[in-house]
Parts: structure tokens; sequence; C-alpha cells
């Protein structure tokens, strides 16, 4: 669900154009009249087949998707351009930066996953670590009015005191994947301190929806009960998570865009989450009563890495942009499950 709202057109970068939230990002932008520049490396951490066909919802025919370093422009959308490549490659984001001047940047794109780091850790790095630090210092370079960049619930580890804060201490990380978020969040504090640049780090708390990611729990379950297989159940369902529906997620996002906040701070975070945690079990129920079929469940113990609550205190973002998620778990998870077999053609 997308709303047209009226500002100054601006001219804005956003990275990661063909993973889940900067897709839909990108989506209400354009319809917003902003003009657009969708960056993306469309690796292979998950299906590309699917990244792909969310470009192409843009306009973005995917034989010329494919090419590296090439500018395309959308045949849907006047608006909108883009290119696929690596921001860990400095030279190639100098180029695109001093071509394109932009009044914004969204740096959504990251290597994405939790368990995927532990095996993996130096994809992270290069992507989530080298890769921002590439992103911030273009903007500095070029003078960019504000940089939005996305964090992760990951940094608060095992809180003990819940809802989790912005205020509280970081310092705890579970995996390689929150530590290079935490690194961001202290690159933009420092860049911010230093150069006057407006930074912006949202957390977010376990978004989910219509093209969403297929190593989420949320659609990997669909998957596994419409097929009758096994899913695991980590901690033996003592798990609770704060689910975030994406248009909740894309209006928050649309209003930090579109909006400034008036202090003397250059550097802001903020978390963008539902602030209603569900149990794992109560999750696995909802998702048979939509697929109206029950799933094979193995109970297994806690996945290294992995936190036993996510629980997102979203008061500074509703006060700072008068903002507060709408959409419940249980309307969510009705329109995921619609997306998914209207997608993969499942009766």
């Amino acid at each position: 669900m997308y709303y047209a709202t009226f500002m100054k057109k601006k001219r804005i970068l956003v990275t990661g154009a063909a993973g889940f939230i900067g897709f839909h990002l990108i989506k209400q932008l354009i319809y917003n009249y902003h003009e657009i520049v969708g960056l993306d490396n469309i690796n292979d951490y998950y299906s590309q087949k699917l990244k792909f066909d969310r470009l192409s919802e843009l306009g973005i025919d995917k034989n010329n998707a494919k090419e590296f370093n090439i500018f395309v422009k959308s045949n849907k959308y006047k608006n909108f351009r883009f290119i696929r490549t690596n921001i860990e490659c400095k030279h190639n984001l100098d180029k695109i930066f001093s071509e394109r001047k932009f009044d914004i940047v969204c740096n959504l794109a990251a290597q994405a996953g939790v368990r995927y780091s532990l095996d993996n850790p130096n994809s992270y790095i290069k992507a989530n670590t080298v890769g921002f630090f590439n992103i911030i210092d273009c903007c500095k370079q070029n003078k960019i009015d504000k940089l939005i960049y996305a964090s992760s619930s990951s940094v608060y580890g095992n809180q003990n005191s819940i809802p989790f804060n912005e205020n509280d201490k970081i310092d705890k990380p579970l995996s390689i994947y929150a530590a290079t978020k935490i690194t961001n969040e202290l690159i933009a504090y420092t860049y911010s301190n230093l150069y006057k640049i407006n930074t912006i780090g949202l957390r977010f708390f376990t978004v989910y929806g219509p093209w969403g990611r297929p190593d989420m729990a949320y659609f990997s379950f669909t998957e596994s009960i419409i097929k009758g297989r096994e899913i695991k159940i980590y901690n033996k369902g003592n798990l609770e998570r704060d689910f975030t529906y994406i248009d909740d997620i894309i209006c928050g996002l649309i209003k930090i865009v579109e909006n400034n906040i008036e202090n003397e701070n250059n550097h802001e975070i903020y978390n963008i989450g539902y602030g209603n945690p569900i149990n794992l079990l109560e999750f696995v129920k909802s998702l048979e009563k939509e697929l109206k079929k029950g799933a094979v469940k193995k109970f297994v113990g806690m996945q290294p890495g992995d936190v036993n609550k996510t629980y997102a205190d979203t008061k500074k973002l509703e006060l700072d942009f008068n903002f507060k998620p709408k959409v419940s778990f249980r309307q969510g998870i009705k329109k995921f499950v619609k997306w998914y077999k209207d997608y993969y053609d499942e009766k």
C-alpha cells in the first residue's frame, strides 16, 4: 500500500535496490515523484530470480540488469534508473556519486543473515564494514544532505531490560553480523561529529511481508509447511520476535527521508519495530491457520548467534516523526501468505 506525499523532488540513491526493503522503498519514492537511482550487486546469498523479479516490477529488464556498472532506465517509471555494482568498490561509487549529485542516500545494501555470518564472516566485513565506509565517505566528499542507513535489532544481543531502547548499551554482539552493524553506527557517529554529516541509523526489527527474504523463518516455514517438510523450532520454541510488516517499515522510512528534525545532533538512531513480540510457537500457529495445514515440527536447541527476544521501544520514532506501526501480525501474515501462494502458484 503506497501513499502519495508532497515535497520538493529529491535525487535519492537507494543501495540494496533488489533487496526486500530497498525494492519497496524505491516503489514508494517513485510514486512520490523523486528521482531515484537504485544500486545492487544481486549476489547469490538467496534466490537471484526473486531479486530480478523485484527489479522487473520496477521496470528493469533482467537481461540489462545482469551487466555490471551500466545505468539501466526503467521501462515503467521515467524517474528510476538502476546500476549493478558492488559498494565494496570505491572507484565505482566515486564515479556514480560525482555524476548523479544526490541529495539523500539510503544505504540498505548489506550482507544479511545472522546464521550465515557464522560460516562466512569475511563477506560481512567486506559488504557491511568496507562497503558502508565507502558509502559514508562518498557522502562526505559529495556533501550529501542526509544519509539514512540500515542497522539491526541484533545489535542489542540478549538485553536484560526490555523493551530495547536506543540508549541501551550495545557492547555484547552475539554474531559477526551484529558486530558489523554496531561498527556502522560507530563510523556514522564519528563522521557526523567530524564532518557534520546528517546520519540516521535504523534498527530494523524482523521485517516481513510480500517479496520478502527466503532465508527468514516466516518465509522458509511457509515453504516447508506447504511442502510437508520438517521445520526446526529453535530453543524448543522459547523465542520471541518483534515482527514488523513491510508497509509500516516503508511508511516510517518515507517520513524520515522526507522530513527533518530540528536538533543540534547530526547523528540519530531509531528503533523501527512494531513493539509487540510474538512467541515462536504462536507464530507457527498463525502460519498453520493461514495455510490450513499443520507443520511438522522438530524441537532443537538454541542456534549460535541467535537472541532470545527482540522487543522495540518505538517512542523515540513516534515522538520525532509522528510514526507508529499499524499492521498487526495477524493482518501481515495473511497478506504475506496470499502473496506467497500467488508468486509460487500454490493453490
